[in-house]
């Protein structure tokens, strides 16, 4: 027994021109690629089964575009689009299939604690009465928190701060390129 029939898409000719270019452009994204071909799928009337089938993806993602491009329709993010040139058309739909922000997880320690954990790292261990003459990622992590900079760390987590941070030396001697400069 088949299920409910998917909301149907209905394209203007300048969105489908559009949708099958950027489909096509080698220099789009193969998420934009596969996304403009699901919504181009949907507007032929497949079903979100059909679609998945026809491109190789799952259902749930035929799913969710199709969903996508109906609520950036129903909001007349797409409404108005007949009037504008082909640039704003690009960029509009290219807006519409892009990736949603996700929330993540915030971050464990602020920029000002990480700031706070290499400066303790660029201090004397003896200065803090650590019978050591170099940190140790155990030995700054178990200082940090002593010092009441963080509420706990991991020496790993020290390390990873510790191993990104400063800035990079330049991939060419900088000093030459100015002597050289200076010469001409």
């Amino acid at each position: 027994m088949p299920g409910p029939q998917p909301q149907p898409i209905i394209l203007t000719e300048r969105q489908k021109k559009m949708l099958e270019h950027l489909a096509r452009r080698a220099t789009s994204t193969q998420r934009l690629a596969c996304r403009a071909r699901i919504i181009l799928a949907a507007a032929k009337g497949y079903n979100n089964e059909q679609i998945a089938r026809e491109l190789r993806i799952d259902r749930e993602t035929a799913r969710l575009w199709r969903g996508v491009w109906l609520d950036a329709k129903a909001a007349e993010h797409l409404g108005a689009l007949e009037e504008v040139d082909k640039k704003e058309l690009r960029r509009s739909i290219e807006e519409v299939l892009a990736d949603r922000p996700r929330s993540g997880a915030p971050p464990t320690f602020t920029p000002e604690q990480v700031c706070q954990i290499v400066a303790v790292a660029c201090e004397e261990p003896q200065g803090s009465g650590r019978p050591v003459t170099h940190w140790s990622t155990p030995e700054l992590a178990d200082e940090v928190i002593k010092r009441g900079i963080v509420e706990d760390i991991s020496p790993r987590s020290v390390g990873r701060f510790l191993k990104g941070g400063g800035p990079k030396a330049p991939p060419h001697a900088l000093l030459d390129e100015q002597r050289a400069r200076q010469r001409a």
